[in-house]
Order: structure tokens, then sequence, then C-alpha cells
């Protein structure tokens, strides 16, 4: 007869993991991906490293599922911001302050996220968090453009566009740890002229 975990024994595996999950989080919000090791990870929690391998084949693994987390949380926040009030353009500007202004509060977590040199699977996990953002830009600029609030034009080239472009923006600042003032008002500008809208006017 198979054997099977009682529901206290699974609640127990479950929270080991979710601390496993979050001090992989912590590790990578001060160390980066270079030193969020398994051995790490495993002090962070209080656990044996052993007990990491029992839920993640190896830290790569360990790090996608931290991703996924993460991009789950980002783009709800994002979301969220571009459901709030102004008009459709106005929401296309909240998605991009909102993700910028995100990044900038834990940028060492943010550089993880975006450009830090990682092993091949988590990199195959932050091309599925660029469609996942570039999808939603898309949904947002092809309401604009129906409403004809915005010129015509190909709103997943426009997305990808920006996704790469706010992306781009931000690695340097992230990477020193630091932005200056004018650092997402002058994105935000160059969002608006990108998408061909008046920047004055949603400035």
């Amino acid at each position: 007869m198979p054997y099977r975990r009682t529901p206290r024994v699974q609640a127990r595996l479950d929270a080991q993991r979710e601390a496993l999950l979050a001090a992989a989080v912590a590790l990578l919000s001060e160390q980066g991906y270079a030193g969020c090791s398994v051995a790490g990870v495993a002090a962070r929690a209080g656990v044996s490293t052993g007990s990491v391998y029992r839920y993640f084949p190896g830290k790569a693994e360990l790090v996608v599922e931290v991703f996924r987390g993460l991009v789950g949380r980002e783009v709800q926040a994002v979301e969220d911001a571009a459901n709030g009030p102004g008009d459709l353009i106005d929401r296309v500007v909240a998605i991009v302050e909102t993700f910028a202004n995100r990044a900038l509060k834990a940028p060492r977590l943010a550089y993880a996220l975006l450009a830090e040199p990682v092993d091949a699977p988590v990199e195959a996990e932050r091309l599925v968090f660029r469609q996942v953002f570039q999808k939603a830009f898309a949904m947002h600029v092809t309401e604009a453009i129906k409403a004809g609030v915005l010129p015509a034009q190909d709103a997943g080239v426009t997305a990808a566009a920006l996704v790469g472009a706010v992306a781009e923006v931000l690695v340097g600042p992230l990477s020193a740890g630091v932005a200056s003032a004018d650092t997402v008002p002058n994105l935000v500008r160059f969002t608006l002229r990108a998408l061909g809208a008046d920047d004055a006017a949603h400035s």
C-alpha cells in the first residue's frame, strides 16, 4: 500500500518549502544571483543543505520558482496600477511608472530579475518574464488605439520595444544601486513619445 502523507506532514513540508523560497528571495535581494547559493539558502532558512534538494534539484530550479512568484507579484502590481484612474494612455504610463519605481526600491533583486548573468533555466524564465510584461503593455496599447487616442501602430512591436527600453534604462541604476531623481520622469516622457502621445498632456 503506497504511503500517504498526513495533512500535518504535508503542511510541514509546504511550510519548509515556502521558507526556502523566502530565504532565496532575501539572498537575491542582498547578494544577487551569484550570492544565492544552495548552502546560503539552507542556512538562511535554518535547515540542512540536503533539505533544499528534497524540494529543488539545484540552485537554478530554486531560483526559477522564485522568479515565477516574483513575476506574478509584479504583474499584479502593474495591472492594479493600470486599472486605476486616468485615461487609456495614463494606463500604459502607469505600467512603466509602477514597474520602474518598484524596481528602484529593490535594486539588487530587480537587477537579478532583469540583467544579472544567470544559468540557462533562469534565463529562460527571464524571457517568460519579459513576454508577460509585453502582453500587459500590448493589451493597453491596443485599447488606446481602438479608442483613437493613439495613432495606428503594431501594439505587439510597441510593447516589445517599450519593455526592452525600460529594462535597458534601468540596468545602469539597478547595478549601481542608485538612480537620479529624473530617471522615471524621463522614462515616462520617452514612453509617451514612443507611443505617439502628447507628453505635455500626460506629464
